[in-house]
C-alpha cells in the first residue's frame, strides 16, 4: 500500500489535558518547531478559548513560518472561533458533539438544532477563509446515520476534513472498521480518527480506521492526553509504516529524540516498556536472546532501534551470557584476556542469583577489581552540608573538587535530597548530563535505615546508572550522582 496519511498532532492541546501538564509559550513553541521538523502535517497548537497566554502561544506558533498546517481547537460557538481566528492559525478543529448523551445531557438541544448550529459555525470559519476540519466528538457513540447525515450536509457547506473521534476510548476494532467503512462510502473529502486509549485500544483502532478508510491519524507524541491518553504517533506512524506498507511524511529516525523533548519538558515520565521509545524497548537481557542478536539482530527485534533514532542496550543479570558481558565491555571500551572476561562473568551470575541488576557502572567497578585498576575519579566530593525545617526553603552547599580544582555552590529545591542535587548540577554545569530516574529503597529497619539510591542519567543519548547506600539519603543521593558523573567524564576523556 503506497498512499500517504497525514499525521495530525495534538500533543499541544489533547497532550497538553495530561493532568499535571501546563505549557508556557515558549515550551509550546519549542514542541511546535520540533514537530514540524518530525515531518507532522497539521499540529494543533491549543485552544484558543482557554486563556490569553494559550492565545500568546497560538499566535507564535502561527507566525513562526512552520512547514505545517497550524490548527486551533473551538466548540460550535462564534465566540470560540473568532479567537482562533486572531491568532492568525490556518484551519480550525471545529468539534460538534454528535452522540445522543451528548446533545441531550451535555448540549440541551437535539439534532436538529446541533445540526443547525454545527453548519453555521462551519460556514462562519468559511466566511473567514479557514480550513475546516469538522471532528464528531463522541462520534464512536453516535448514530452511524446520523453522522452520515452530518457529513453529507457539511460536505455541502465546503468542509475540508471530517473527524471521528473516540473521546471516551470504547470503541472495539470491529465497530471502527463498521464506522469508517460507512463513512468512506458517502464521502468525497478526507476523514480523520481521533482515538483515545481508556481500553488500551487507540493505536489499534486508528490502524484499523485508515484501513477501513481514514487518511489523517489524530495523535500525540508519547501518546499524552487526559486520562488514559490519546493514541501515540510513535505506535501508529510504525504500525502504519512497517506494518502496512502505509507512507507518512514523518521523520521515523527524529522520533526518540521529539519523545525525549516532550517528556523532558512535559514531566510525564515514559513507562520503560512502552513500545518504540520506553527504555526498554530495545534492551535485552537473557543470554539465549543476546546471543541471537549478537548474530543476527532480527532474531529478537522486529524493529531495527536506529530506525527510530534509538540505540540497543544489554542489561546484565542472572539470565545474561558471556557473549553479552563481552559486548557491554567492549562498549565500555575495556579489553579483557579470557581469563578475566570468565572471572567478570562468574560475579555477575554470582550477584544475579542475589537478585542484583548490574548496571554498566557496577560492570565498570567489576571489571576493574578483576584487573587490578584503582578507578580515577574526576570529581570527589569534599564537603555538603543540607538544611531543611518547617521555617526554612531547604538548602544545600556543596563543595567539590574537579580534577583538582576546587568549586563550592548552593542551592535550593522542594526538600534537602533535590536540593543538595541542584547544587551539584550547579557546579557541574559544563558536564552535559540529564537526570531521568531517582529511586530510593530501604534495605534495613529502624531509624538508622540504610538507604539504596539508584539514579540514572542521560548524557549524549547514553544512559549512565549509578548508585549508592548510606544512612543518610541526602549524602547517598550526592554520592550516586558524583559515581554517575565520574562515569560520564571518564566516557567524554
Amino acid at each position: 500500500m503506497s498512499k500517504r496519511i497525514r499525521v495530525f498532532d495534538t500533543t499541544l492541546r489533547d497532550g497538553e489535558q495530561t493532568p499535571g501538564v501546563s505549557l508556557i509559550p515558549d515550551e509550546k513553541l519549542r514542541i511546535a518547531k520540533a514537530l514540524d521538523d518530525l515531518g507532522v502535517d497539521i499540529i494543533e497548537a491549543g485552544s484558543a478559548i482557554t486563556s490569553q497566554g494559550e492565545q500568546e502561544s497560538i499566535k507564535r506558533i502561527a507566525n513562526e513560518g512552520l512547514k505545517a498546517e497550524i490548527a486551533s481547537f473551538a466548540r460550535i460557538l462564534q465566540g470560540d472561533i473568532d479567537l482562533a481566528i486572531k491568532c492568525d492559525v490556518d484551519s480550525i478543529f471545529l468539534v460538534a458533539p454528535t452522540s445522543d448523551l451528548h446533545i441531550k445531557y451535555k448540549l440541551g438541544t437535539t439534532r436538529e438544532k446541533l445540526l443547525e448550529n454545527t453548519l453555521n459555525s462551519v460556514q462562519y470559519c468559511k466566511d473567514h477563509g479557514l480550513i475546516v476540519d469538522l471532528c464528531t466528538e463522541d462520534g464512536s457513540r453516535s448514530d452511524i446515520n446520523f453522522l452520515k447525515k452530518v457529513l453529507k450536509s457539511a460536505m455541502e457547506y465546503k468542509i475540508d476534513r471530517f473527524t471521528l473521534a473516540d473521546t471516551v476510548g470504547i470503541m472495539m476494532p470491529e465497530k471502527t472498521n463498521k464506522f469508517f467503512s460507512e463513512l468512506k462510502k458517502v464521502s468525497k473529502i478526507p476523514i480523520g480518527v481521533h482515538c483515545h486509549d481508556d481500553f488500551g485500544l487507540a493505536t489499534s483502532n486508528t490502524l484499523t480506521a485508515v484501513n477501513s478508510g481514514a487518511d489523517v491519524v489524530d495523535v500525540t507524541i508519547n501518546g499524552l492526553g487526559e486520562r488514559a491518553g490519546n493514541a501515540s504517533l510513535e505506535e501508529v506512524v510504525i504500525g502504519l509504516e512497517l506494518g502496512y506498507g502505509y507512507k507518512t511524511n514523518i521523520k521515523k529516525h527524529r522520533i526518540t529524540e521529539i519523545s525525549d523533548l516532550v517528556e523532558k519538558i512535559c514531566g510525564i515520565p515514559v513507562p520503560p516498556n512502552k513500545a518504540i521509545v520506553g527504555e526498554n524497548a530495545f534492551t535485552h537481557e537473557a543470554g539465549i536472546h543476546v546471543d541471537g542478536i549478537l548474530k543476527k539482530p532480527e532474531t529478537y527485534e522486529a524493529i531495527k532501534p536506529e530506525l527510530v533514532g534509538a540505540r540497543r542496550r544489554f542489561v546484565l543479570g542472572k539470565h545474561v551470557g558471556l557473549k553479552a558481558v563481552k559486548n557491554m565491555l567492549d562498549d565500555l571500551k575495556i579489553s579483557v584476556n579470557d581469563e578475566q572476561l570468565k572471572e567478570i562473568f562468574t560475579r555477575i551470575k554470582y550477584m544475579g542469583d542475589k537478585g542484583k541488576r548490574i548496571t554498566n557502572a557496577d560492570l565498570e567497578i567489576i571489571a576493574n577489581s578483576v584487573l587490578g585498576i584503582e578507578t580515577e575519579k574526576a570529581i570527589e566530593l569534599e564537603e555538603l552540608v543540607a538544611v531543611a525545617g518547617n521555617k526554612f526553603t531547604p538548602t544545600a552547599s556543596v563543595k567539590i573538587k574537579i580534577n583538582g580544582r576546587e568549586i563550592t555552590e548552593s542551592s535550593v529545591g522542594t526538600g534537602p535530597v533535590d536540593a543538595a542535587i541542584n547544587a551539584i548540577k550547579h557546579a557541574t554545569k559544563d558536564i552535559p548530563f540529564e537526570l531521568t530516574e531517582y529511586h530510593v529503597d530501604s534495605i534495613s529497619g529502624g531509624t538508622d535505615a540504610v538507604v539504596k539510591v539508584l539514579l540514572k542519567l542521560k548524557s549524549r543519548g547514553k544512559i549512565i546508572t549509578s548508585q549508592s547506600a548510606g544512612s543518610d539519603i541526602v549524602l547517598a543521593s550526592v554520592d550516586a550522582l558524583v559515581n554517575g558523573l565520574n562515569l560520564i567524564i571518564g566516557r567524554l576523556r
